[in-house]
């Protein structure tokens, strides 16, 4: 036994739970920002950034030292003791550059 429903009662029912309010657009003061308010506003500063960057060219120069090992499966000096250390050194400085507070001035 099917139960018919009354379309035009279905159709407000559904305009009622979808109804869009509408909300008064909200005004926002030209107000000037100064160069300590940007810094604060910022999460890394730029000697962050560079110590970044300098952390990923560490790692980089790690790898390739070990790629750059002559001995078979890189088991010389470069692909075993040389290059990880470039590595953690990297890494190092990454974690460093991450966690090092930017300076407001």
């Amino acid at each position: 036994m099917a139960v018919v429903k009354d379309k035009k009662a279905s159709s407000k029912a559904n305009e009622s739970n979808y109804s869009i309010k509408k909300e008064e657009p909200v005004s926002v003061k030209n107000t000037p920002v100064t160069e300590s308010a940007k810094a604060v506003n910022m999460a890394f500063g730029r000697e962050n950034y560079l110590l970044m960057l300098a952390g990923i060219g560490l790692l980089i120069i790690g790898f390739t030292i070990m790629a750059s090992d002559k001995e078979e499966f890189g088991f010389g000096f470069m692909g075993l003791t040389l290059g990880p250390i470039v590595v953690i050194l990297g890494f190092i400085v990454e974690f460093f550059a991450i966690l090092r507070k930017p300076n407001v001035q």
